[in-house]
């Protein structure tokens, strides 16, 4: 019995050895192809077609193994790159990855580029190339090297002198250095009306984009016959809401602008929210710094700025056609 017991038990010990041998060897038809530095490889053998027929618990275990003698095949083949311990002696073992073969597409679209300001416009129809300046530079009144524009540059504030030059022309009365100081604040002034300018220039440019047509080869993706059967839609009187509904599409009809509808807070629940909003009103009533909104500021100076040039452009064609129609009358005057 301890004879029969003893055989049995090597058995067994043959079978898990054959096992585990089994296990972490993997014989293919055609040798998978291997791109380590993006951790892929390609099996190019032909799966069996009549288990992968249908939907059952035969066709999951054969993908399963499939997928297991994959993954098993390229964790031998990292096994094979150079490998070195990181952080001394104790670390993990790390290996070394080869240059990656394969190019894979990206995870989210490119950014779109940033429109041209209007000097980044006037300088490329001039020419005008950006010379690199460095930052330091060396200021002969305190004899070290200081800042190019900033606080404490070389030169010091010309506002902040001690003595200051009465230009040839202008009031010896005047005080100069008050002429200064209101200078600088017109020019740090004209800087933030330029800079609000570009932003919301910026911001027009970006939003005003045109709806593109459908392509004409037929290869439309979703997106575009989504933004495409969203105008259809809204070109109605009724901006889409007698018209029939697509499948999966959303119950609330679309925008004529495409953005979100307006929701108000309820008018019972949470206190706590309602008090923090009511205190944060009254604090800003209270402040005596007002809430400006940038955007509507600079959107209101362009239009009355628009509005004042077309109405001088108006009174100039005026002009033109009073006269032109005096010199057409001159004739007409004497053939009678």
């Amino acid at each position: 019995m301890e004879a029969v017991r003893v055989e049995a038990v090597l058995a067994a010990a043959e079978e898990q050895e054959a096992e585990k041998r089994r296990s972490i060897t993997v014989e293919k038809e055609l040798e998978l192809e291997y791109d380590l530095g993006n951790l892929l490889a390609v099996d190019r053998n032909p799966p069996p077609a009549a288990a992968l027929r249908g939907a059952g618990p035969r066709r999951e275990a054969l993908l399963r193994a499939l997928a297991r003698d994959n993954t098993q095949l390229l964790v031998s083949r990292l096994w094979e790159l150079p490998a070195e311990r990181a952080g001394g002696a104790g670390g993990p073992l790390v290996a070394q990855l080869p240059e990656p073969t394969f190019r894979l597409p990206r995870e989210k679209p490119a950014p779109k580029p940033r429109p041209p300001t209007r000097w980044e416009q006037f300088a490329r129809l001039k020419g005008i190339r950006r010379k690199k300046k460095t930052s330091l530079v060396w200021d002969e009144q305190a004899k070290e090297w200081r800042r190019r524009w900033g606080y404490r540059r070389a030169g010091g504030d010309p506002s902040r002198a001690w003595l200051a030059e009465v230009p040839a022309g202008a009031d010896p009365e005047e005080d100069q250095f008050a002429r200064l100081r209101r200078e600088k604040r017109e020019r740090v002034a004209r800087n933030e009306l330029n800079r609000l300018r570009n932003l919301a220039r910026a911001h027009r440019a970006g939003s005003a984009v045109p709806a593109a047509p459908l392509h004409p080869t037929g290869h439309q993706d979703r997106d575009e016959l989504r933004r495409v059967a969203r105008v259809a839609r809204v070109s109605t009187a009724s901006l889409g809401r007698f018209q029939p509904r697509l499948p999966k599409e959303p119950a609330e009809p679309p925008s004529r602008s495409g953005g979100k509808k307006r929701r108000f807070q309820p008018l019972l629940g949470n206190l706590a929210a309602e008090r923090s909003r009511q205190l944060e009103l009254l604090r800003d009533m209270g402040s005596k710094k007002p809430v400006l909104d940038i955007t509507r500021a600079v959107n209101k100076q362009l239009r009355q700025e628009e509005a004042e040039a077309a109405a001088a452009n108006k009174g100039k064609k005026q002009s033109k056609r009073g006269k032109r129609g005096r010199r057409q009358q001159r004739p007409g005057r004497s053939s009678k």
